[in-house]
């Protein structure tokens, strides 16, 4: 049942903002639209549009419209008796008349969750093969980066590899309306198991950890970008392609489609972006006193990327080009340690702080069913959709609070 949201002042029921009966009509709205411009194309008074927006949840509900929904109006000739706004799937605005003045209310509708599940066998690409077993491409991406601190899905994947994922999916009044977070996963690589649970603890500790409570999030990513093949390695004493002499390649270079994301392999802090010799475009981060990384030839930087400027792991820094001394579009990595390169593919990287003690107890109750259910599931099985369950259920796959 939809649930109303009212004002603070006592005076006003919650019949009075839900109780817009009478003939509605509806706009679209365009691109680059405003409610004002929506009001004078109807000619609808500004002072009306004014007094909604005296409400903080309505100024903020209103500052940008969603291109394609609708917003409808109540009116009775030229006076305008109610207007609603769906601000989301599940949140509809709504304002009424009463007297000179509009009461503002959010109406929502609590989602329904329902778990699914999906496993299978790479034959192809990892991409290519969860698709086809019913994962949506946004929970792809997010199982690739969940499980990249431990498997390069670019050198390490494998015919055979196996995977099991336990979702959310998201659904209103029966419709299907999206996907929620990945609640736990398996990804079977060269002989060995990897396993991420999603947890919420008591103390705002979100995020995903093995069944032994240990963080899946390292400090460093093994690679800076996705679904693409390595086409030259470390070495010092390789010839250069296009110099045709020995030059040392003291990283490793990607090939992938000009304009593939590069992402910062660690939190860290823009220590060079410009134009560097034959790296073309470049971008050097240093990850505290010991580590940096530099990313070459890419075609240009992520907006809003200058010196100076600190960069989560993970956030998007450029695109992958052939700027410089390139022969085709790829990015070239390097990783240092006290300012000397090694090898990114076998460099022995810092790990992440596991849980703290004192919720680990906690996790371990509630991540054993959860690795019950992985166990159940079959490779071979597809995707499969269990019954609903709500926020605080404790059925296996519901493991956050």
């Amino acid at each position: 049942m939809p649930t109303t949201s009212v004002g603070s002042n006592p005076l006003v029921a919650a019949s009075d903002i839900t109780s817009l009966s009478g003939h509605w009509d509806s706009e679209q709205i365009r691109p680059r639209d405003s409610l004002s411009k929506i009001f004078s194309r109807r000619g609808l008074p500004l002072d009306d549009l004014a007094s909604m927006l005296a409400d903080p949840r309505a100024r903020r509900s209103l500052a940008e419209l969603r291109v394609g929904a609708s917003v409808s109006f109540l009116r009775d000739r030229q006076k305008l008796d109610g207007l609603s706004y769906p601000i989301d799937d599940f949140n509809t605005l709504k304002a009424v008349r009463k007297d000179d003045r509009f009461l503002v209310s959010i109406e929502s509708i609590t989602p329904e969750l329902k778990v699914a599940t999906a496993a299978g066998s790479i034959s192809r690409s990892l991409f290519t093969d969860l698709l086809e077993a019913g994962v949506p491409e946004r929970l792809i991406m997010q199982f690739a980066d969940l499980f990249g601190w431990d498997v390069d899905f670019v050198r390490d994947i494998k015919r055979g590899d196996k995977f099991k994922i336990v979702f959310e999916e998201i659904f209103r009044n029966g419709e299907k309306m999206g996907t929620g977070k990945i609640l736990a996963a398996e990804f079977f690589n060269d002989g060995k198991r990897h396993r991420a649970f999603y947890f919420s603890g008591a103390n705002g500790a979100d995020g995903y950890y093995n069944q032994f409570g240990e963080a899946m999030k390292k400090a460093f990513l093994l690679a800076p970008l996705n679904f693409t093949k390595v086409s030259s390695r470390f070495n010092l004493g390789r010839m250069h392609p296009i110099l045709n002499r020995i030059r040392a390649h003291k990283g490793v270079d990607y090939a992938a489609p000009m304009g593939t994301p590069v992402r910062a392999v660690a939190n860290g802090r823009i220590d060079f972006a410009g134009v560097q010799n034959g790296y073309g475009n470049v971008l050097v981060l240093k990850h505290g006193d010991r580590y940096s990384t530099l990313y070459g030839h890419m075609m240009k930087f992520a907006a809003g990327i200058s010196r100076g400027d600190a960069v989560k792991q993970g956030q998007l820094i450029g695109y992958v080009g052939k700027t410089g001394l390139a022969t085709g579009p790829h990015l070239h990595y390097e990783f240092r340690v006290d300012g000397v390169h090694v090898d990114p593919l076998t460099a022995k990287l810092p790990q992440a702080i596991p849980l703290e003690k004192k919720y680990l107890a906690e996790f371990l109750k509630r991540v054993a069913p959860a690795v019950s259910q992985l166990d159940g599931i079959a490779t071979d099985s597809g995707t499969h959709r269990e019954t609903a369950v709500s926020k605080n259920d404790s059925s296996p796959a519901s493991i956050a609070n």
